[in-house]
């Protein structure tokens, strides 16, 4: 069964991404968040590493279509639990692809590595758009609550990234659409993340991934009304407890009027209260104000007037 990121990427990479700069953005990402640089020989390449065949299939046309480059390696692990294929782009072009994606650069006449997302890079929404959906490709991840159950794992949307400024700028990216996300170290990793289910929702939309949409919104719809109903049953359990609570300290100031003055020392109306109540231990002050045709207010005071008695009879 796919989880709920693969479902996410399966819809990613089942758009097409024809503008060669939206291209670039989007490999771009995916280096910064699932891939490694390469030095070989004085040459430049890099690494791609998936667990999602799709994704895999993706990129690699990306690369055959227009790009300046071609895997040029392909291995498998096959030890962990789940198949990890590692790509790797080491050739006489990955050098130049590597400038394109603004990864590597020039400093003073050598080569060195770019450390945030170039401006050039996301010059426009399209491109900051298809970063986004490459920099989930490459390290994303969004879990849900478990459906029917209770779970204290909630809505949660992240993606890992390898260079703690390129998380932030990311996050300022994210501003770009409105939305505000957190930042967090996680071992030699930073961590750009959202829990909030509203936020997620956006963040799916914006990707274009109205399955995963969908599905979110009816987990949210379900576990909205498994609140609210908890909520009455909550309500409905506390106003129990209470009107048993009430219901004994009443016939316990009838009984400590009966073991002294007697109850037909008590005007009629009173009287007509306390038998009542001890007629029904268990009936609420609705019931009992419906039995004797009387208004619920107008049984309350009758009744603090008996549990006031008790009390005064019981200093003496």
């Amino acid at each position: 069964m796919k989880s709920f990121t693969e479902e996410i990427k399966n819809e990613i990479t089942a758009q097409t991404v024809e503008d060669r700069a939206c291209r670039l953005a989007m490999l771009s990402a995916f280096v910064r968040t699932g891939g490694s640089i390469l030095l070989r020989n004085g040459k430049y390449g890099f690494e791609l590493v998936t667990e999602n065949e799709q994704t895999a299939d993706f990129f690699s046309d990306m690369l055959e279509n227009g790009l300046p480059t071609a895997f040029s390696g392909v291995s498998f692990d096959y030890k962990s639990e789940r198949n990890k294929m590692t790509f790797e782009c080491l050739n006489e072009n990955s050098d130049k692809l590597l400038r394109e994606l603004q990864i590597i650069g020039s400093v003073k006449g050598e080569d060195a590595f770019i450390t945030g997302i170039d401006d050039a890079l996301v010059s426009n929404k399209k491109c900051r758009l298809s970063y986004l959906k490459g920099a989930f490709l490459g390290g994303g991840c969004c879990t849900l609550p478990e459906e029917n159950i209770y779970s204290r794992t909630g809505y949660h949307f992240e993606i890992v990234f390898n260079n703690k400024q390129i998380a932030s700028d990311f996050c300022d990216l994210l501003c770009g659409f409105e939305i505000l996300a957190k930042l967090v170290t996680r071992k030699e990793t930073t961590v750009v993340y959202v829990k909030s289910k509203e936020v997620i929702s956006d963040i799916l939309n914006i990707m274009s991934c109205p399955e995963s949409l969908e599905k979110l919104n009816r987990l949210v719809e379900q576990k909205d009304r498994q609140n609210n109903a908890n909520r009455v049953n909550n309500c409905s359990v506390s106003n129990i407890d209470k009107t048993v609570t009430a219901s004994v300290k009443q016939v316990q100031a009838i009984e400590v009027i009966s073991q002294t003055i007697g109850l037909q020392a008590l005007e009629k109306p009173i009287f007509d209260v306390a038998a009542c109540r001890l007629a029904d231990k268990n009936a609420s002050m609705q019931e009992l104000a419906e039995r004797l045709n009387i208004s619920k207010s107008c049984i309350n005071h009758r009744m603090r007037k008996i549990l006031e008695l008790a009390r005064t009879l019981s200093q003496d």
